[in-house]
């Protein structure tokens, strides 16, 4: 199950960490202003980048240069980035939803202001790219084909995170599955999975069948990761979540259990759903119900099943690459753990 790759994350995780620890930079000078900048910039980005959770995707940058026979070390510099875009994606992110709690302290933009908040997610994309500039281990090849793997990271989330909130704006309640997935695919299958690994596997000079054999097993794998997230606000443990639990329902989000229960409940019931997702509500009734309403039309159960099925076709890819010699039968199953992890994680 999920535990090999649980003990592969602890194992990895204090080489992300050391390597994390200067990742925000400093200032460019040394002039008196510097403790101003320091202050109102690289000390707020050090803070939110320190503060961070189980570090998934950057030890994922890792698996893929081990996966593609490489070492972890050559792949630090693309964990060290996919870690600020993963910052800089949350402070934005947190902004744009008006959010309370990140990671069980305020957001940063509540602490700084959303004007210093912007500037410093904006530092964290800055330096994704400086960081792989500056990886003396990558010759000219590999950090073009690391760049260009970022910038479509970046794009592929950008449109995602368009969609997500595009139709909240517009009011749209006419998603359908397919446009869910392709929200979902963009906005987290491919920063969180798809290009982390890929981006290892680049940094360690591996050929194009073997990253793209990768990029086969994080799209499903992130799906399946994003479908539990989903229901893990709807339906996980209250205690666990804290103020974040049922928060989809309060934001009116187009969840994939939210996009199938509105096509196949009753009008009268679909027309309440939607009532209560427009509403904002914060109501431990109101919110109780729109679960029970998504679960009347079968929105948890499908997103279940469908969660079980991406991680099946995660772990088929694995073992499709194994099998041609692309990677070791040591790197499918840690694939094909993380796959099953992410499916059965609480959290």
């Amino acid at each position: 199950m999920g535990s090999l790759f649980v003990d592969y994350l602890a194992r990895r995780l204090p080489l992300v960490e050391r390597a994390l620890a200067s990742s925000a930079g400093a200032p460019l000078t040394d002039a008196s202003v510097a403790r101003d900048l320091d202050d109102c910039l690289y000390a707020p980005l050090t803070r939110f980048t320190a503060s961070g959770g189980k570090r998934v995707r950057p030890v994922l940058a890792l698996l893929g240069a081990e996966a593609a026979g490489g070492a972890p070390e050559d792949a630090l510099s693309c964990a060290v980035a996919v870690e600020l875009f993963q910052s800089a994606a949350l402070i934005h992110d947190d902004i744009a939803d008006e959010g309370e709690l990140r990671r069980g302290e305020p957001c940063l933009y509540r602490t700084v202001g959303t004007g210093l908040a912007i500037n410093a997610g904006d530092l964290a994309l800055t330096r994704v790219f400086e960081v792989i500039l500056g990886d003396e281990g990558l010759d000219a090849d590999r950090k073009t084909r690391v760049l260009a793997e970022v910038a479509r990271m970046e794009r592929h989330t950008l449109e995602g995170q368009a969609l997500d909130l595009g139709w909240v704006r517009d009011a749209r309640w006419d998603v359908t599955p397919d446009d869910y997935t392709y929200m979902v695919r963009s906005k987290t299958a491919w920063y969180t999975v798809a290009s982390p690994l890929a981006l290892g596997a680049l940094a360690a000079g591996a050929p194009c069948a073997t990253t793209g054999g990768l990029v086969e097993v994080g799209i499903p794998a992130g799906l399946a990761f994003q479908i539990q997230d989903d229901l893990l606000n709807l339906v996980g443990d209250a205690e666990a979540q804290g103020k974040d639990f049922r928060s989809d329902v309060t934001e009116g989000k187009r969840t994939l259990a939210v996009v199938w229960a509105l096509a196949n409940l009753p009008e009268g019931e679909r027309a309440e759903l939607v009532a209560l997702l427009g509403s904002h509500t914060t109501d431990e009734r109101d919110l109780a119900r729109a679960v029970e309403l998504i679960e009347r039309g079968g929105g948890i159960e499908h997103c279940r099943a469908l969660a079980r099925r991406h991680t099946d076709e995660a772990k088929d890819a694995a073992r499709a690459l194994a099998q041609d010699g692309r990677i070791t039968v040591d790197a499918r199953d840690l694939l094909c753990s993380m796959a099953d992890f992410f499916v059965e994680r609480a959290s």
